[in-house]
């Protein structure tokens, strides 16, 4: 068991045992086993065995049905364990879950099956009887965690015509239901940390549902309906339109774009349009097709004033990307509220092939700061970027020493963050000051020693061009900052330095045995105490 090689004449033999149990037992297992291969997450054993007591299309749940731990496991002759650790139901080994789904034969249509069985769950009368103002009882409902929330993935890989009718048959009060409030909590949790307003439950309706799934099919059915308002904004201020081209939903995107009265440019939280959603999560395909509209703005911005370029740029999504430079009207240098350009985004983000794109293009100005003069180069020197660092460097149009924010060049960047390798890189260069001073006097190394840098402290004191006892402003030396901040490791470094005063005192006459014992920096004290000219007191 240990590599499963060879196991699976022993997984068919154990299978025709199964079957061979005949009548409910053989059931029970086959179904089981569809369950625990075929389900989007693992389940935990009371939401499989209410699972396996649904009766589909019935409208009560039978707690008569639900069958014991024992009688789980027995049908599945152990092929199925409980994991206790994690409370989870598995496969006995990975290797049977690739036999099965090597037999898909063994199931029929699973995932239409399990569609039906989560959507004859939430449309019983118990399931429909919770309030959506309260937390639902799960000791009761357990299954309603995973039918709420897989339904919509199943159907959409197999939608029978009973999924479908039963999927309509949810949607006639939908606004009500407590799976509406738990797929919205879903995706709050994993779209946008964002807040959902539970007030406005109300206004997630089936279509908006049924839009994130990227039902095609029930998506059809729904805009078919008079009352259909087909731009309107759900409690997150989704449309229908926003939730496909999040999901990538091409067909469902070209189904709303169908109507008439579809708003296409509509925007929804943190007013991103369709468009910018669809560029923040790579989709291709629904990008080319909202292009593909006169109606569509390329370069509406988001409440940051953020552009799909921008999105798409801070996402490293290189082909949405290519597509939106390829247009006429998509503007490569237009920056947010902070003054920050796709470039400048892609290289904070660490993005090398983004850059490198963008880069390709004559109009795109590769030293251009933000609004508080911080170039790409900075950004990406002080995230530790090392690839958009050495890309930039190797154009002659960009300044290795431009000073950005406070006067902070890249190297001083690179240093602050401890990004060692980053500092090597730039030191290679010979136009680089490695004991350049930012505004307040801090060097390279002054501000690697006030973070406790020690990897970087030893790069810049193996260089003849560093200043080790230089201060900044207000008299502070590398050895007193590190002091103060308690950096033992630092301290000792600098101490090993003859060209180092361990007695010299800032401009109101804090050695760094003073600030050590202010601070109460009992190592720092230890190393730096029988060096000191005079002891200070320590109350």
């Amino acid at each position: 068991m240990t590599d499963g090689l060879g196991l699976g004449n022993a997984y068919g033999a154990t299978l025709d045992r199964i079957k061979g149990q005949g009548g409910e037992k053989a059931r029970l297992g086959m179904t089981i086993l569809m369950w625990v291969s075929y389900a989007e997450r693992p389940l935990k054993p009371d939401e499989l065995l209410h699972a396996l007591a649904v009766e589909i299309g019935s409208p009560n749940l039978n707690i008569d049905n639900i069958p014991s731990i024992g009688t789980l496991l027995a049908c599945c002759q152990g092929l199925v364990v409980i994991d206790k650790e994690a409370s989870i139901v598995r496969l006995i080994h990975f290797t049977l879950q690739e036999y099965l789904r090597a037999h898909p034969q063994l199931f029929g249509t699973a995932h239409s099956t399990i569609a039906e069985t989560c959507l004859s769950y939430l449309n019983s009368r118990q399931v429909k009887a919770l309030s959506t103002t309260a937390s639902p009882d799960l000791q009761s409902t357990p299954f309603l965690d995973y039918s709420s929330l897989y339904w919509g993935t199943h159907a959409k890989m197999d939608l029978s015509d009973r999924a479908k009718l039963l999927a309509l048959k949810l949607f006639d009060d939908y606004n009500n239901h407590i799976s509406a409030k738990l797929l919205l909590k879903e995706r709050t949790r994993y779209y946008y940390s964002y807040s959902v307003n539970f007030e406005k439950l109300s206004l997630f309706s089936g279509l908006h549902c049924a839009s994130m799934f990227g039902i095609e099919e029930i998506v059809a059915s729904l805009i078919e309906v008079e009352s259909c308002d087909i731009n309107q904004s759900d409690c997150d201020g989704n449309t229908p339109l926003v939730c496909a081209a999040w999901g990538g939903h091409e067909g469902v995107v070209k189904i709303l774009l169908g109507r008439d009265d579809i708003d296409p440019d509509m925007p929804g939280p943190f007013l991103r349009t369709p468009l910018s959603w669809a560029a923040r999560n790579g989709h291709e395909g629904v990008v080319k097709i909202l292009l593909g509209r006169g109606d569509v703005s390329p370069n509406k911005p988001s409440q940051w004033g953020e552009t799909p370029l921008c999105i798409a740029a801070e996402h490293g999504h290189e082909g949405v990307v290519k597509i939106l430079l390829g247009r006429g009207d998509v503007s490569p240098n237009k920056p947010n509220q902070w003054g920050e350009t796709p470039l400048y985004i892609a290289a904070e983000h660490g993005h090398e092939g983004v850059v490198k794109i963008l880069l390709g293009r004559g109009d795109v100005s590769p030293d251009k700061p933000n609004q508080f003069g911080e170039t790409p180069l900075c950004f990406a020197a002080q995230n530790g970027h090392e690839g958009v660092v050495k890309i930039f460097l190797a154009r002659d149009d960009v300044n290795p020493q431009n000073p950005g924010f406070l006067g902070r060049t890249p190297l001083y960047l690179a240093a602050m963050s401890g990004y060692e390798g980053m500092v090597k890189i730039l030191l290679e260069r010979g136009d680089v000051n490695p004991d350049n001073p930012n505004r307040s006097g801090e060097t390279p190394l002054y501000i690697a020693a006030k973070n406790g840098h020690q990897g970087v402290v030893q790069i810049l004191l193996g260089r003849g061009d560093v200043s080790p006892d230089k201060p900044d402003r207000s008299g502070q030396t590398p050895l007193c900052i590190a002091a103060e901040n308690g950096h033992g490791g630092v301290v000792k470094i600098l101490l090993g330095r003859d060209d180092v005063n361990p007695n010299k005192p800032d401009i109101i006459g804090q050695t760094p045995l003073t600030q050590a014992i202010q601070k109460g920096h009992a190592g720092v004290i230890a190393l730096l105490q029988p060096l000191a000219s005079t002891t200070p007191s320590t109350t």
